[in-house]
C-alpha cells in the first residue's frame, strides 16, 4: 500500500469543499469518536435520510469517512489519514506565513 504524505490539488479541493459544510464537519467529528451507521446519523440531524447520505457520499468521496456494509446497514467511520495530510499541507501555508512574518520583522528590526 502506498501512503501519499501529501494531498493533490484535486484532493485539496474535495477536502475542503467537504469541510464548508456545517452538517458534513458534524458528521466527521461525530465519526471520529464511534463508528456509526448511516440511519444512525440520519436521527440526529433535521434533514432527510437521503440528504444525509449525501453528505456521507462527499465525505466519501474526499477520503474523510469510510463506509462499509454490515448486514442491511451501512456503517460510517472517519479516516483519520487524510486529516493528517489535511494540516501537513496547512502546516506548510503557516510555516511560510511565519517565514515571511520573520523577514518582515528583520526588516522593520534594521536601523535606518
Amino acid at each position: 500500500m502506498v501512503v501519499h504524505l501529501t494531498l493533490n490539488d484535486d484532493e485539496v479541493d474535495r477536502v475542503f469543499r467537504a469541510l464548508a459544510d456545517r452538517t458534513r464537519r458534524d458528521i466527521l467529528r461525530r465519526t471520529l469518536q464511534t463508528e456509526q451507521s448511516v440511519s444512525a446519523l440520519a436521527a440526529t440531524y433535521d434533514v432527510s435520510f437521503a440528504a444525509v447520505q449525501k453528505h456521507v457520499a462527499v465525505l466519501e468521496a474526499a477520503h474523510l469517512v469510510v463506509k462499509r456494509a454490515e448486514g442491511r446497514e451501512r456503517l460510517v467511520r472517519a479516516d483519520p489519514d487524510t486529516i493528517v495530510r489535511a494540516r501537513r499541507l496547512l502546516n506548510e501555508y503557516e510555516h511560510m506565513w511565519r517565514a515571511r512574518v520573520d523577514r518582515l520583522d528583520d526588516l522593520l528590526a534594521v536601523d535606518p
